[in-house]
């Protein structure tokens, strides 16, 4: 029996999310297509709180992590120059063990534990706004001799094997950004454009906006944005492209499926993030697409390979969930059952018994290194993310939460929070990049002059501490996670490998 697609059900749903975009404020715009054509395409809210000017399906944004698969798009044509199973340090002989050792396939997979580069920055002082040329970025990297975790033993997301691998084709005279406008852009006959850093002027290219809490404000950011988050272009350009993947029309036959084809741990088990795609069940069906996230910006595109259709995202504010509207409309489109969130997981902070990890619950939605998911029952007592990129499966014992982070097994106790002591306090210096922390009567200080940010620690045991860093549209908590007396780690989920010793 052939399945009906509800189209204009859908539509009314996608134009009510976009009304809530008011006409004063920044917007987006929703689409929705088959294998024909665009089916729909809502917008609301403003292009430019300077001009006033509407926002449209055909304003151009910055995709941000929806880059991904495009670039590994990329990666696989040129696979007689560069292959999956390559070692970095093949390509990029600076590179020291054991980041030298990661192959090119886990370096775009999410498997290969390298530190992110901005949420390192972040733990060395360094603002959102600072700026970084990409041969500098490159460097810095080439000095650490620390992964995350071991290689293909978890799963967590990080934007660095894609600046590398995109280094390493650079040096063979292969730009990203002559990819997209003759790969991708000129077939389809739309625009995109792949920048280097903010600042390079974009043709058409909207403000992004964050609201501080009393107004909105024009987005930035310093570092070198690298083929993890530089694409561009707009909700309709992005719609023809994965329409076009889809269908395997243009020349691109069967790249969808090469790009969500199985990747796999070290031991084997099949993780479900693809190259720069992750698998998303909705409601029992396996639909594939990305998300992106960038100041001021959000982007997801979502598609059904088996039915050939799909919805693209995309706003100039970065208070969007582009994901839960993506994934609201597929399910519309079939009436399909969205799992029920219904977490019963004590609110709290848990910690493992040694090592610098940490959840916090709170209303069904797990913090995990100061990454966010919501929970869903699983209807055997246990909870998931159900998310491929950031793997959460927990249960409440009544002692303890026990299960599965990044696909690695973690038991977790509940923690006692109280202010810090005065044992840590001292200048701490992270010798290799020249940055330095001061603690004074239990508060960080980092930065310097006007610059300088003072926050409170939070012991919660086992030497474990957290505070809380505000810098511009992001606020992160950091994990100080102390190895003995003169010397600590800073953790992010993203970056866990920045160290401080005690001067």
């Amino acid at each position: 029996m052939k399945t009906v697609a509800h189209w204009d059900k859908v539509s009314s749903i996608a134009m009510t999310f976009a009304d809530q975009w008011k006409g004063h404020e920044p917007g987006g715009a929703i689409i929705g297509f088959d294998t024909d054509g665009i089916k729909f395409a809502h917008a609301g809210g403003l292009e430019s709180l300077s001009t006033l000017k509407e926002f449209t399906p055909d304003s151009v944004v910055r995709y941000a992590s929806v880059t991904k698969h495009a670039f590994c798009a990329m990666v696989l044509k040129y696979g007689d120059i560069i292959s999956l199973n390559d070692t970095l340090g093949q390509h990029l002989p600076e590179l020291q063990a054991p980041l030298a050792d990661v192959t090119v396939g886990q370096a775009l997979d999410m498997t290969a534990g390298l530190p992110d580069t901005r949420e390192c920055l972040t733990l060395l002082g360094l603002s959102i706004f600072t700026e970084t040329n990409a041969d500098r970025l490159v460097e810095f990297l080439a000095g650490m001799t620390r992964l995350n975790f071991d290689a293909g033993t978890e799963i967590s997301y990080s934007n660095t094997g894609y600046r590398l691998v995109e280094t390493a084709l650079e040096r063979k005279g292969l730009r990203f950004n002559d990819f997209v406008e003759q790969d991708i852009a000129a077939p389809l006959g739309v625009f995109m454009n792949a920048p280097d850093v903010w600042t390079d002027p974009v043709m058409g290219l909207v403000p992004g906006y964050w609201n501080n809490s009393e107004k909105w404000q024009l987005s930035a950011a310093g570092l070198h944005i690298s083929a993890a988050g530089s694409l561009s272009g707009s909700g309709v350009a992005l719609a023809e492209w994965a329409r076009a993947l889809v269908n395997g029309s243009h020349g691109f036959d069967g790249l969808l499926s090469k790009l969500s084809s199985d990747r796999h741990m070290a031991d084997g088990r099949v993780t479900g993030y693809g190259l720069g795609l992750r698998w998303n069940d909705v409601g029992g069906r396996d639909c594939v697409g990305h998300g992106g996230s960038h100041p001021g910006y959000k982007s997801y595109f979502l598609v059904d390979p088996e039915r050939k259709t799909g919805f693209v995202v995309v706003a100039n504010r970065d208070d969007v969930n582009s994901y839960r509207i993506a994934r609201d409309c597929m399910a519309a489109l079939y009436d399909l059952q969205l799992p029920q969130t219904n977490c019963t997981i004590p609110d709290g902070l848990y910690v493992t018994e040694s090592d610098g990890i940490w959840v916090e619950m709170k209303g069904g939605i797990c913090n995990y290194l100061d990454s966010e998911d919501t929970l869903y029952d699983l209807g055997d007592g246990s909870f998931s993310s159900l998310s491929s990129s950031s793997p959460v499966h927990l249960r409440w014992t009544g002692e303890a939460l026990e299960g599965e982070i990044g696909y690695k097994k973690r038991k977790l106790l509940p923690a006692i929070a109280k202010a810090a002591d005065q044992s840590l306090d001292g200048r701490w210096e992270a010798k290799p990049y020249g940055a330095f922390i001061d603690i004074k009567n239990g508060h960080v200080e980092m930065g310097i002059g006007p610059t300088r940010n003072i926050m409170p620690l939070t012991d919660i045991g086992h030497g474990r501490y957290l505070f809380t860093l505000h810098d511009g549209p992001w606020t992160k908590r950091i994990c100080l996670n102390k190895l003995d007396d003169n010397h600590f780690e800073l953790i992010l989920s993203r970056a866990r490998m920045i160290e401080y010793t005690r001067n």
